[in-house]
Formats: structure tokens, C-alpha cells, sequence
């Protein structure tokens, strides 16, 4: 098949474009990448570091090393998989009944569910309700008030939809129930979008830190997202890492820093490729039918 010359250049010039766009979104990694190995001279360079000339491991030394970051990146695993696990079944409880048909008042449920996306009450009475509920200063206050996303349960509903009536008629014919539906039939047949919900939701957990620093006052509760705040953006952590160091290494802020924000991006980045491949499949036919 031939293509035409204007084709050809616009094909061209979509390929380069794609270039530029992944080179702009890389290059920031590769950059606090190459400073994090770098020694304090050659992090304050000026220009492009796309590769550390003066390596130094330094900063990775003081950052693995360091107790309360592991702490953090402790309670940051337990909410990202607890969390995303349980937001996945809850959202599943929710979602099936709503995709079948001959639920009484199904129309009805919805609308209630979907007025949730738009109105809420605010910072100060959610915070009387998470205190009213007990989960101040507990780690379940990172799981429960978030357990199901609306939108994130539409999709799942929208899927469910998409299942043939005559396999969970066939199933009940054979003497399954309701649960052993879901779990036997329905789930494994919704894997695309199972697992595009569960790295929103993976995703959504492991990059959040308000409700931490709302929530949690006990340090040892505390998630690695608030403690990179504090070495990023406020550098009260610095001294942690410099309080056993001389003088002329008080210079490695700057890859210490960069090293922090290294590892803590790392873990998603590295889980991200093996499920971008259903991004595309689960969203699209998830979102056909309303």
C-alpha cells in the first residue's frame, strides 16, 4: 500500500514529535538520576547532567542507610498493597450488582453513587469524621476513608456489563451463587481492567501524603512521601543525613536530595511497564456502556 507524499511527512513528523515527548519526559529522571551519583561540585554544575563525570555514592550510602526512611517506605508498601487489594474487592462488591440488570432500583443507586464525585464535605468535617471513627494516628486511616473510588467503580461496572448474561446464567444453572460468580467467572474475565484500576489505585497510594500529615502524628506511622516533603522541599531531614559527616561533605544536599526523590520514585516506575499493556483494553471497554 502506498502512501502519499503529504503522508509520508505527516508520519514523519509524528515520529519526531513522539521523540521530543519522550525525551522531555525522560530527561528529568536521568537528571536527578546522574546528580544523585554525583559529588557536590559536579551536582552544582550548570547545564545538561545526563551521566555523573565525578561519580560519588555517597548519597546513596546516607539514604539506604537512614532508619526512618525504610520506616517510611514500610508503611508506604503496607498502604499501597493493602489499600489497593481492598479497593479493588470493595469496588468489585459494588460494581457487580450495579452491572446486573435485574437489580430493583439500579438506575436509582447510581445516581446516588455518581452524586458522590461532585460534593463532599470538606476538609474540617472530614477530619471530625475520621477522629469520630477512631483512625487518628492508625494506619487503617490510609486505607479506609479512600477504599472505593467512584469513578474508579463506574469502570468496573461498565466492564461487568460486558459479560455475557448467558455465562452467569449457565453458572446458576450449575448451582453457583452470587460470590462464587464474581470471584470464578466475573474477575478473571475482567482482568484488563483489574489491573488498570489497581495501578490508578497503586499509584494513587503511593504518591500520597496529605492525609499523612492531616492524620498522623506519631513518626513511626508516617508514609516516604512526607518524608521526601521534608527533605525536598523544607530540608528538615538534611541534618539527619549530615550529622555524622565532617564539614567539607555538608556540600551533598543537593544529591542527597536527588537521591531521596530517586528512591522513592523508583519502586512505581519499575511495577508501571507491567501493566501499562492493559491501560489501553481496560479503560476503552470499560467506559463503552453506561
Amino acid at each position: 500500500m502506498k502512501h502519499s507524499r503529504g503522508s509520508n511527512l505527516f508520519q514523519a513528523c509524528l515520529i519526531m514529535f513522539m521523540i521530543i515527548l519522550c525525551i522531555v519526559m525522560l530527561y528529568p529522571f536521568v537528571h536527578m538520576l546522574s546528580i544523585s551519583f554525583s559529588t557536590p561540585a559536579e551536582a552544582l554544575r550548570l547545564g545538561i547532567h545526563l551521566y555523573p563525570q565525578q561519580v560519588s555514592l555517597f548519597a546513596w550510602e546516607k539514604v539506604l542507610g537512614n532508619q526512618d526512611i525504610w520506616m517510611g517506605f514500610g508503611n508506604t508498601v503496607f498502604r499501597t498493597v493493602v489499600g489497593t487489594v481492598c479497593s479493588i474487592l470493595f469496588m468489585s462488591f459494588g460494581a457487580y450488582p450495579l452491572s446486573r440488570k435485574y437489580l430493583p432500583h439500579r438506575n436509582v443507586y447510581t445516581m446516588l453513587i455518581v452524586f458522590t464525585m461532585f460534593f463532599s464535605g470538606g476538609m474540617i468535617p472530614s477530619y471530625f469524621l475520621i477522629k469520630s471513627l477512631g483512625l487518628l494516628d492508625s494506619r487503617l486511616v490510609y486505607i479506609i476513608p479512600g477504599l472505593i473510588s467512584t469513578f474508579s467503580m463506574l469502570i468496573l461496572r461498565n466492564f461487568f456489563q460486558n459479560i455475557p448474561d448467558e455465562l452467569e446464567d449457565s453458572a446458576k444453572i450449575d448451582g453457583a451463587n452470587d460470590l462464587r460468580i464474581l470471584f470464578q467467572l466475573v474477575l478473571p474475565l475482567s482482568m484488563p481492567v483489574i489491573a488498570t484500576l489497581s495501578l490508578w489505585s497503586a499509584v494513587g497510594h503511593w504518591n500520597a501524603w496529605f492525609d499523612a500529615v492531616l492524620y498522623i502524628q506519631d513518626p513511626s506511622k508516617q508514609v516516604l512521601q512526607t518524608f521526601l516533603r521534608r527533605v525536598v522541599i523544607t530540608g528538615e531531614n538534611l541534618s539527619m543525613f549530615a550529622a555524622d559527616v565532617k564539614g567539607s561533605e555538608l556540600g551533598y544536599q543537593e544529591p542527597i536530595k536527588a537521591a531521596t526523590l530517586m528512591f522513592t520514585a523508583l519502586p512505581i516506575i519499575i511495577v508501571y511497564p507491567f501493566l501499562q499493556k492493559y491501560f489501553v483494553k481496560g479503560t476503552m471497554v470499560g467506559s463503552l456502556k453506561g
